[in-house]
């Protein structure tokens, strides 16, 4: 699979059908996927990767696979993604982290190389993180990101309207990368350096 970045602790991938079984188990969980307020069935998890596969051939990013550097081992999904917040397009950093990885800095982490990517790599103006308003331990996340709620607005998912925030950060123009950026386009025979 074409690898994306790494951080101190992860690998950022694109997925593949081959782990159409890892993000079975994210996806179907109920914890993790609380904010969706929707059951996600076999099919659902399938047009999910479906899509992640066609935004990395149209858009050449999507949601990567998060693994964890140590042991190989698929922890959740995070990226970028274009979304409508409120009739406005934006590039929105998301992710998902398995339950047993929450609370370890992961998100921040793994958010914050997205982040990176998309001033660096991407020459975004801004990147946004769209937040149901109870969702805390993610609002904290975009806030250790340096972005600041820009609104608030209604975003209909499977079960109805629910309340959202849009988080935002402006690209500076002194921006100090903390990442660096591996191979965008390695071969599949490539390996990363630890």
């Amino acid at each position: 699979m074409k690898q994306i970045l790494a951080t101190k602790r992860l690998f950022l991938r694109e997925m593949g059908q081959e782990d159409y079984s890892d993000l079975s188990s994210l996806l179907q969980d109920r914890a993790v996927m609380y904010a969706y307020e929707h059951d996600f069935t076999a099919e659902d998890v399938q047009e999910w990767l479906d899509r992640q596969l066609r935004r990395y051939r149209e858009d050449g990013y999507g949601l990567w696979a998060m693994i964890l550097r140590e042991t190989g081992e698929f922890i959740g999904q995070v990226g970028l993604t274009r979304q409508d917040a409120a009739g406005e397009e934006v590039l929105e950093i998301g992710y998902l982290l398995k339950h047993a990885f929450w609370h370890q800095g992961f998100a921040s982490e793994a958010t914050e190389a997205c982040k990176e990517y998309a001033f660096q790599i991407l020459h975004a103006p801004k990147v946004c993180s769209i937040i149901k308003a109870d969702n805390i331990a993610s609002q904290k996340v975009a806030k250790g990101l340096g972005m600041k709620k820009v609104k608030e607005f209604k975003k209909t998912f499977y079960n109805g309207q629910l309340v959202n925030f849009l988080y935002e950060e402006k690209k500076k123009m002194n921006f100090q990368y903390k990442i660096t950026l591996l191979k965008i386009n390695p071969s599949a025979s490539d390996t990363l350096p630890d």
